[in-house]
């Protein structure tokens, strides 16, 4: 094994290693919450953690067979943070209540 392979090989590990990290901190974030919103963002860094696993292993292999499956987790983790992130928009926007006129209001608009 020649010195560039060594080196490709501990850093392929060593980012092995903190992926698998990574995914037991985003376990636990995923098991606490402590609201909604906490999960719905771990579980969208949940599938970026997958696509960096997968890669990991592309990498290993040194074969391309996982980038179309890579591209369709991220397409696929893309839509669903949107689609999460617009519900919790309609979900938490601010109930309209009129207010009372203030006695320096004016009828005139802005100027």
């Amino acid at each position: 094994m020649t010195a560039p392979e060594q080196v490709d090989h501990i850093l392929l590990t060593a980012a092995v290693v903190l992926i698998l990290l990574a995914g037991a901190l985003l376990l636990a974030r995923i098991w606490r919450g402590p609201s909604m919103l906490d999960r719905a963002i771990s579980l969208d860094v949940c599938a970026a953690l997958i696509i960096a696993g997968l890669a990991a292993k592309s990498a290993f292999a040194r074969d391309p067979f996982y980038f179309p499956i890579m591209l369709v987790l991220a397409f696929l983790g893309f839509t669903g943070s949107v689609g999460i992130a617009r519900f919790i928009a309609v979900r938490d926007r601010p109930r309209h209540t009129p207010r009372p006129p203030r006695p320096d209001d004016t009828q005139e608009g802005p100027r």
